[in-house]
């Protein structure tokens, strides 16, 4: 090995060896060149071996294989044999611009960040569903606004997809204590109650690949909610009431027939509403990457979020509450 890196790169990868290539591709055209590349191949069946030699002339990489444990263990084994200053994390759908560490650079260089986030965006040669999801997932109209306020330092919550931190930071976290589902937002919680400085950097962006059907987006989204409900359990008092948000959209949805029997002017008021907060979705979507056929696909993209999340929310929640039950029992 050479002398060390200034960034460790620490990617887990499961069964995606073409977008893994992508990646990978994207990492070769950096502007800013010192850092090395760890891929943690977790137990996959189709891995990318091959794909990663590819690159062994172009990058500093290094790839391991272990048993399948869920990307939060993983990246924990990454931050073991990483020798860089500082730990960055992406999952295997993303895909980086240019100049994504050059920005990183420059910012660190004025604020000292433990760690810090950045945000995701749709690339031009994703599907237009691909591109609606980013939309919804990044809107502050869906549970993009639960993401945390975007302010450069102070209660940004970094996600795994697009996170970076000093290897100091990872000594005083132990990193990852969840396998998967919302084992990121567990991790900012305890960044934040040690004291830590962190931030978003909103040049250091990257284009994230969503699912490529919407029944694998509700599957996705669905965990989102369950892991909002466990980090609640592990951190009493970061269920929110915004965190209800789509639990309450997806009960309204159910309940807006029944209006219609008691006062047929409620029914119509909560059936323009969501109406109209469709409408909101799809100028945004417009506005944001000036594509009708995004903007239309916003739609149904923003209620398989809003109903996945809050089903996966609503379901984890009567567990939790049923396994009290039976322990006080």
């Amino acid at each position: 090995m050479t002398s060390s890196p200034k960034y460790s790169i620490i990617v887990p990868v499961f069964n995606r060896p073409e977008e893994t290539d992508e990646l990978l591709n994207s990492l070769v055209g950096q502007t800013f060149k010192n850092f090395e590349v760890i891929i943690i191949e977790d137990g996959s069946t189709i891995d990318s071996k091959t794909v990663v030699e590819k690159y062994s002339s172009n990058l500093s990489i290094y790839y391991f294989f272990k048993p399948n444990s869920g990307p939060g263990p993983s990246r924990n084994v990454g931050f073991q044999k990483a020798r860089g200053e500082y730990f960055v994390v992406f999952d295997s759908d993303c895909i980086l611009p240019s100049t994504y560490f050059e920005s990183v650079e420059k910012f660190l260089s004025t604020a000292n960040l433990d760690a810090w986030g950045g945000p995701d965006r749709g690339h031009e040669n994703f599907t237009s569903l691909q591109r609606a999801m980013a939309h919804t997932m990044s809107s502050f109209l869906t549970t993009g606004g639960i993401r945390g306020a975007k302010k450069i330092i102070g209660n940004y919550q970094p996600r795994s997809f697009n996170m970076g931190m000093s290897r100091e930071t990872f000594l005083k976290t132990d990193g990852f204590r969840f396998d998967r589902f919302a084992e990121d937002i567990e991790l900012s919680i305890r960044m934040k109650k040690l004291g830590l400085k962190v931030g978003l950097i909103p040049e250091a962006y990257v284009f994230h690949k969503r699912r490529a059907t919407l029944s694998q987006f509700f599957h996705q989204v669905s965990n989102f909610g369950k892991g909002r409900v466990q980090v609640g359990e592990s951190h009493p008092g970061e269920i929110k009431l915004v965190h209800w948000f789509p639990s309450f959209f997806l009960m309204g949805i159910f309940f807006t027939p029944l209006l219609f029997f008691f006062n047929k002017w409620m029914g119509l008021a909560s059936v323009l509403a969501y109406w109209l907060y469709f409408i909101l979705i799809a100028i945004e979507g417009f506005l944001k990457t000036k594509s009708i056929r995004v903007s239309i696909r916003s739609i149904p993209s923003a209620f398989i979020q809003m109903a996945g999340y809050g089903s996966g929310f609503l379901t984890q929640k009567i567990k939790s509450l049923q396994g009290k039950n039976t322990v006080g029992f």
